[in-house]
């Protein structure tokens, strides 16, 4: 499949999950896919070699995306590993579901620090490659909980409602430019980190499946195949959207 032949793809936070499921997917359609981590250097590389092992592209580089320096030399790198950005996806998040009266500073600047300021450092030097070549597609990964957020999710849900609005605003800021950037919400999905976090499984998650018109929880391959489409040329009049992938999901 060539929906992304020799395009060249950094995803953020590429290590397990939906990271992993859309770095692997892109892959699969011809682009060359540089696999970012932040700490789990094997598991980022398990997705390396998924990839070359099907016969794609890939290289694993380690960075904190919430950190300027360590985002120059991570673009830095995929330049000097593949020559040019195509494509961003912007996948690098954290959460915490914490009562109001627990949460704290360092809570409050993690999740803004890596969902929000990550996201920009990433787009500020994916715009300068991406204008070096004449245009490039960004693709945010950000959450239906930034539409309808849970309990006790306050502070996640408003740093992914905070880069929806970066995406809308940017996709005004950067038309001229060839530069199309479009945000992916996504319902209660299957991962390490939400079972991790103690909800697969759970009373909740079946409370969450009853709402939902589809029937079942996602995958990370149900995020990863909509990250293709948009960074596909097939999206090429999409721009600006926030698009939810949830199953229809409705009344969290």
């Amino acid at each position: 499949m060539t929906k992304l032949k020799d395009k060249i793809a950094l995803v953020t936070g590429a290590s397990k999950g939906i990271g992993a499921s859309i770095a692997i997917h892109l892959a699969k359609e011809g682009a060359k896919v540089v696999v970012n981590y932040a700490s789990s250097n094997s598991d980022a590389e398990k997705v390396v070699r998924t990839i070359i092992n099907e016969g794609g592209t890939a290289i694993a580089l380690k960075g904190d995306v919430s950190k300027q320096a360590d985002v120059d030399r991570l673009f830095r790198e995929t330049q000097m590993a593949f020559g040019r950005l195509d494509i961003l996806v912007n996948n690098a998040g954290v959460f915490q579901y914490l009562p109001i009266e627990e949460l704290t500073e360092a809570s409050f600047h993690k999740q803004f620090n890596i969902n929000v300021l990550g996201s920009i450092l990433s787009i500020q030097k994916a715009v300068q490659a991406f204008e070096a070549k004449g245009g490039g597609v960004i693709v945010n990964i950000s959450s239906e909980a930034s539409k309808l957020p849970l309990p006790t999710g306050s502070i996640y849900s408003a740093s992914k409602a905070a880069l929806d609005a970066i995406t809308v605003s940017l996709s005004k800021e950067l038309s001229g430019r060839n530069i199309r950037i479009n945000s992916i919400l996504p319902g209660v999905v299957d991962t390490v980190g939400s079972r991790q976090a103690g909800f697969i499984g759970t009373k909740a998650e079946k409370d969450m499946i009853s709402k939902t018109p589809l029937g079942r929880t996602g995958q990370p391959e149900d995020i990863a195949k909509v990250a293709v489409f948009l960074a596909s040329d097939q999206a090429n009049w999409i721009n600006g959207q926030k698009i939810s992938v949830t199953g229809g999901i409705f009344g969290l």
